[in-house]
């Protein structure tokens, strides 16, 4: 956003200086970006008079000019049609940087006559392209700074331009009359309101407008008036002045009024040749496919839902955004309708982007100017086409309503010292709210039809301390809500997902973060796959479903590292699995797949293909290191997708199951792309019982000195009896003195008969207080005997 100083004191009586309107604005937070002082570039011309210019001895087109400056008579070589005596000029004495040549003048000698300056022609200084002659001036004291003359007979070559930064939040400052107001409210000056009255009309406007009902979301307010009998020439210096320091290039007096209200009230208005609009104008939807070609010489496309505005036959305008080429004004034009409308600012933002436009009238409307003002800015831009283009104004024709934006807030005094730490007095905090335009009512505080971005009670104290300045934040320390140690931050559930990972990856695996979602087929081979974790928008055909394992999705990218070459695989997988689709039917899980071989070639035959037991180690080993109890148990029962006779689940008694782990099963591998046995676990995070005693230490290490005792036990059993089902019965005999209990053999056949088998253990007793006697041990050993033989039938083997 760009303005200048004059312009800026059209609305702001103030006194101050170039620099402290910057450092203000800066510290308003509309920052600055730059500043651009033509005067400085001019410090160093001075004004001279010409006495004498004679003919160069040879040179027919150069002049010898003897030249008054400040430093006496110079002689002064030049080459301009209309040097000669008598004249009043600029002069640029040996050291002047000269901006429009890029070169610093020095004395040198010009077909042997030496010169000891130069008299400057507008371009040379930059202040037009005007460059057939040097500058006569029609006054001037011989050595004035040629900068100071400026200022008092022509100001606007000297008008400095200020750049700031608009943040989306402030869209009011994108007219310089926003900018004035935030100076006013910090003191800077007074703001200068000027009433505008309304532009009476001759008669009916001859054009009508009306908006489509389903297009009043997106368009709710319009208003226009058709101006008669107008001369669209070139418009005044002033105007031409104020655009050119801003960077628009001037274009007709017309179209040079609404872009000077666009950037002076931040109100973009667009003017038709209303000689070209057949019919009334429609506000309405495009239907998709019609086609414009507009202002920027570009023709556009439209999409079903995009916002136009159509004459009797075709579309003459995109909404908000840009006119018609057709429906535009040129040097011709006698008759014009000028809008002035409301426009949704998402709506705007949407069909920009979609037509790749950017103007000037779109980042404001996609911002939001104010709504209240469009009745106004079409009168004020009214009177400015009556004053410099003539005609007459027809009656006022609209179509929907303004909008309605009011909002009340609570004014809390007190929050501005708990929120930015600033004291301010409650009666400045209130003059500041009425200065910005807030109505205040009681401790109640309406916004400004043009604040847009006030949206609750805190956006009221960032306000008054905006004004204030945010400069004078001190720091200051907040009291300790509570002494000592302050709470862990994270949940049991995230540190114990937390030590998954860490003690997973240190087993050797690598991380994967899979999508929750996977296709319906995939979905149904690991027990998923209904409607229950259907997902009702799927971004794609393979992510149809919530994921009722990890394993789908290990699987996927074990098959794809080994279509790529990669065939020893280790993954692991921490996150939900989904149940159903409540949110209570999901559960956090660790899983892990190896598929290979333990390691790579080596000439030791270290390496050999995983197994089972690796599976078991591992989530053992994961177990132990989230706490669980060290004697858990083995159960078969496992679900339909691991190996019937190589998998187990791990649980604590027969309800609470930890996991399970073993070998996938070999049809869910084909299915799934896998070459090879792959093995895996799963662990279930949330069932590991929480320890009894919470402690920040760890508990005391219980070693015991006395010799631990080791008996071998055979037992004769069904071969259907399963080897845990031994073990289990065994480590309950004596669950205080039994600490190990291991199978070391396995016989079946010959003289046992058919049926049969035999099973040896040892039993591993560790005496804590006294060392056992051959009678205690013997009675230990009864009570496995009994213990093993009625969970098992077996009897001890002869």
């Amino acid at each position: 956003m760009k303005f200048t100083l004059s312009w800026l004191r059209e609305h702001l009586d103030t006194t101050a200086s170039v620099d402290e309107i910057a450092e203000t604005l800066t510290d308003l937070g509309l920052e600055v970006e730059g500043v651009e002082n033509p005067a400085e570039k001019l410090r160093d011309f001075t004004i001279g008079k010409v006495t004498t210019a004679e003919q160069h001895p040879d040179a027919d087109r150069l002049r010898v000019c003897m030249v008054d400056t400040d430093e006496g008579t110079k002689q002064i070589i030049c080459g301009a049609p209309n040097a000669r005596a008598g004249i009043t000029v600029v002069v640029a004495k040996p050291g002047t940087y000269v901006p429009g040549i890029d070169t610093t003048i020095q004395v040198g000698k010009i077909r042997g006559v030496e010169s000891y300056g130069m008299m400057a022609s507008e371009r040379e200084m930059e202040l037009s392209d005007e460059h057939d002659g040097i500058i006569e001036l029609p006054s001037g004291e011989v050595g004035q700074s040629f900068a100071d003359w400026l200022a008092e007979n022509d100001p606007a070559r000297v008008d400095p331009v200020i750049e700031i930064a608009i943040t989306p939040n402030r869209q009011d400052a994108l007219g310089v009359e926003g900018i004035a107001r935030d100076l006013a409210a910090r003191g800077l000056g007074t703001k200068i309101e000027k009433p505008i009255p309304a532009v009476p009309g001759n008669g009916p406007s001859p054009i009508k407008v009306t908006i489509d009902d389903d297009t009043l979301d997106g368009a709710p307010y319009f208003a226009g008036r058709v101006i008669k009998g107008v001369k669209n020439g070139p418009s005044p210096a002033w105007l031409q002045a104020r655009l050119k320091a801003i960077g628009l290039r001037p274009i007709s007096a017309l179209v040079d009024i609404t872009n000077f209200m666009t950037f002076d009230r931040n109100r973009p208005l667009h003017v038709f040749d209303a000689d070209t609009v057949q019919g009334d104008l429609r506000v309405h939807r495009a239907t998709g496919g019609e086609e414009l070609l507009a202002l920027d010489e570009k023709t556009y496309t439209f999409e079903p839902g995009m916002i136009v505005i159509s004459g009797g036959k075709a579309v003459e305008s995109i909404a908000g955004v840009m006119g018609g080429e057709e429906s535009g004004v040129t040097e011709d034009t006698v008759n014009v309708f000028l809008e002035s409308a409301y426009w949704d600012p998402i709506t705007i933002a949407h069909t920009a982007r979609k037509l790749k436009i950017n103007s000037d009238a779109k980042h404001r409307f996609e911002r939001g100017v104010d709504p209240e003002f469009t009745l106004p800015g079409l009168e004020l831009a009214t009177q400015m086409v009556l004053d410099l283009c003539g005609g007459e104004a027809s009656d006022v024709v609209t179509a929907g309503a303004v909008p309605d934006t009011t909002r009340a807030y609570k004014l809390d005094t007190d929050r501005c010292s708990s929120l930015v730490g600033m004291d301010i007095p409650a009666e400045t905090q209130r003059a500041t709210l009425e200065k910005l335009g807030f109505t205040l009512n009681g401790d109640m505080a309406t916004p400004p039809s043009w604040r847009g971005d006030v949206q609750g009670e805190a956006d009221l104290v960032e306000e008054v301390a905006r004004i204030e300045s945010l400069t004078k934040l001190e720091p200051k320390p907040m009291p300790r809500a509570t002494a000592g140690v302050p709470k862990q931050i994270l949940t049991p559930m995230q540190k114990r997902e937390a030590i998954a990972r860490r003690t997973t990856a240190a087993l050797g695996y690598n991380e994967c973060v899979t999508y929750s979602f996977i296709d319906a087929k995939s979905a149904a081979l690991f027990g998923g796959g209904t409607d229950a974790t259907r997902v009702a928008n799927p971004i794609s055909s393979e992510m149809t479903h919530m994921r009722p394992t990890h394993l789908a999705g290990l699987l996927q990218a074990a098959a794809r590292n080994q279509s790529r070459g990669f065939a020893d695989v280790s993954l692991f997988e921490v996150g939900a699995i989904f149940k159903g689709g409540e949110p209570g039917e999901q559960e956090q899980l660790v899983t892990g797949i190896r598929i290979g071989a333990t390691g790579p070639k080596d000439p030791h035959g270290a390496r050999r293909a995983v197994d089972v037991f690796d599976a078991r180690a591992d989530a053992e080993a994961i177990l132990a290191a989230l706490g669980a109890p060290s004697r858990t148990q083995f159960a078969r029962g496992t679900n339909a997708w691991w190996h019937p006779g190589r998998s187990a689940k791990i649980t604590l008694g027969p309800k609470i199951v930890l996991g399970a782990f073993g070998e996938l099963h070999p049809k869910v591998l084909r299915e799934m792309g896998v070459k090879g046995p792959a093995v895996a676990f799963a662990i279930h995070i949330a069932n590991i019982p929480e320890p009894k005693a919470k402690s920040a230490s760890r508990g005391a290490l219980h070693m015991s000195d006395l010799q631990a005792v080791e008996r071998d036990f055979a037992f004769v059993l069904d071969t259907k009896v399963e080897a845990m089902t031994l073990v289990n019965a065994a480590l309950g005999a004596d669950k205080t003195l039994i600490e190990d209990v291991r199978v070391f053999d396995e016989f079946i056949g010959g003289s046992l008969g058919d049926g049969k088998k035999s099973l040896a253990i040892t039993v591993r007793m560790q005496p804590t207080d006294k060392t056992l006697t051959d009678d205690e041990i013997e009675a230990v050993g009864a009570k496995i005997v009994e213990k093993v033989g009625k969970a098992t039938g077996g009897v001890l083997r002869g």
